[in-house]
């Protein structure tokens, strides 16, 4: 990408909350952004930003798998893979079968689907940002809490790593911790508005470097222990 050129960025699951907010930051910075959402809520928030909106459900193979086309011929600067869910227990609970399944197709086997997409629209250094989470560090793990989330963000690190290889050369491919932030999955609690989180991860992407390649990032730009 030319300084003076607009940048295009592509924003996966961006119906509501962090992903939501990305946009509105980098079309507010005056970038172009291509977003996805499953529903026509989620789309109308999208155009109502001036974005160019992409109906795709991740959770669904046969929906993810039309994201291709739906790219064919853009240059990505930065892709974003925000879209996952939270659901079941703590360690020592079983967790009940359709929601290991609701959990593991839409925060591994949907990146899994959708990721491999990304690798011929991605431009020259560009950078591909897989938001996961802290609690899927086993080196940072403290407590056995939400294991099923925790079990699912270990997988999808382990994808974005193995991603990382492919990638070697021709993009930066980072999983990314987005802080515990006040949206309908982080909850009112969370210690971090959604604002600053993303503003603190675009700051992060921008000064990302060839050597930052396959590692586990915070929002603020700290290297995490997978």
């Amino acid at each position: 990408m030319h300084k003076t050129d607009i940048p295009t960025i592509l924003v996966i699951g961006a119906s509501r909350g962090i992903g939501l907010e990305f946009v509105r930051q980098y079309r507010e910075a005056g970038a172009r952004v291509i977003a996805t959402a499953r529903d026509d809520a989620g789309l109308a928030r999208l155009k109502a930003l001036d974005a160019t909106a992409l109906r795709v459900d991740v959770a669904s193979p046969a929906s993810s798998s039309g994201l291709a086309w739906q790219l064919d011929g853009e240059k990505i600067d930065v892709a974003l893979y925000v879209a996952g869910v939270m659901a079941g227990g703590n360690a020592g609970e079983p967790p009940a079968d359709d929601v290991f399944d609701q959990v593991m197709r839409t925060n591994v086997l949907a990146p899994m689907n959708v990721l491999p997409q990304l690798v011929e629209v991605l431009a020259p250094g560009a950078r591909l940002v897989v938001l996961s989470s802290r609690m899927g560090s086993i080196g940072l793990r403290t407590n056995g809490n939400s294991w099923l989330y925790r079990a699912s963000k270990s997988a999808v690190n382990s994808v974005v790593k193995d991603m990382s290889f492919g990638l070697q050369g021709k993009a930066i491919c980072v999983a990314m911790h987005p802080g515990w932030v006040k949206t309908d999955m982080g909850g009112a609690g969370a210690d971090l508005d959604v604002t600053q989180s993303v503003a603190d991860m675009r700051g992060t992407v921008a000064s990302l470097r060839a050597e930052h390649n396959g590692t586990f990032i915070n929002h603020d730009g700290q290297l995490l222990a997978w």
